[in-house]
């Protein structure tokens, strides 16, 4: 494993648990952040794992950028910002072409860039007292790469309103619009969440990973090109020997 500096890597029983590492800082994204999560994720692509798990230490999950790294940045010229606001884009980009689900797993606070990191995964799991928000307009800022993400997952009023309030609002407002997938009570949180991800971590990993890789390549396809895209997945999922082992297993428990 990786020396990481800034987030914590875990491995068991075929779950990846990547922890933002920073609680006095609410675990704020600066440049090695992003660099270390990029690499934990390439770690957990290269290892026998079938759930990744991102999670904050302490209190929050994440309250978005380290504005105090942001600074710095004032005096960049404009290559200098584009390379800056690209690393983001490449962990995006990391999180939704990851072979594996990756699942959000949010308590208390998901603020700008960290709700932003929380709905670039697969699956959001939340404790029921957590916020969500993207207030950077209150700071003159946008959610910019985020907008790619969030306009995939929401209604486009939704998310205009969320974008250009930049109030905060809560795990059920969040769960409503689409945002959430699962919300759980705040003293079942972690054993919900642990049986929610063994469950995952059970599914068949092909079947899970053509999956994810379909739905998301469907994205902007005419009706006739992703029914095609559907037919190749198909095919491909029914040379795989955990589909040809699965139904061979319901056959004989049905005899």
């Amino acid at each position: 494993m990786a020396d990481y500096k800034k987030i914590r890597y875990e491995m068991n029983a075929g779950i990846a648990r990547i922890t933002l590492d920073r609680p006095e800082k609410r675990n704020a994204l600066d440049a090695e952040v992003i660099s270390n999560l990029k690499a934990a994720l390439q770690e957990a692509a290269a290892a026998p794992v079938r759930v990744v798990a991102l999670t904050g230490a302490g209190s929050d999950f994440c309250s978005g950028a380290d504005l105090d790294a942001l600074r710095t940045t004032f005096e960049n010229g404009p290559l200098e910002n584009i390379s800056e606001a690209r690393a983001m884009a490449e962990l995006f980009q990391a999180l939704r072409g990851h072979r594996c689900p990756v699942v959000a797993v949010v308590k208390g606070r998901a603020l700008a860039g960290g709700c932003g990191l929380a709905s670039a995964c697969d699956i959001v799991l939340a404790q029921e007292s957590s916020r969500f928000g993207y207030p950077e307009v209150n700071i003159g800022f946008i959610p910019a790469m985020v907008m790619a993400i969030l306009r995939r997952s929401v209604s486009e009023k939704r998310a205009f309103e969320w974008i250009v309030s930049g109030g905060i609002f809560s795990a059920q407002a969040a769960y409503a619009a689409g945002l959430v997938t699962q919300i759980f009570p705040d003293a079942e949180f972690d054993s919900s969440v642990n049986s929610y991800l063994e469950n995952l971590a059970a599914k068949s990993a092909s079947a899970v990973s053509l999956s994810k890789h379909l739905l998301y390549h469907m994205d902007g396809m005419s009706l006739e090109a992703a029914l095609e895209a559907g037919v190749q997945a198909n095919a491909i999922a029914r040379m795989t020997e955990d589909c040809q082992a699965g139904v061979e297993a319901f056959l004989r428990k049905r005899n």
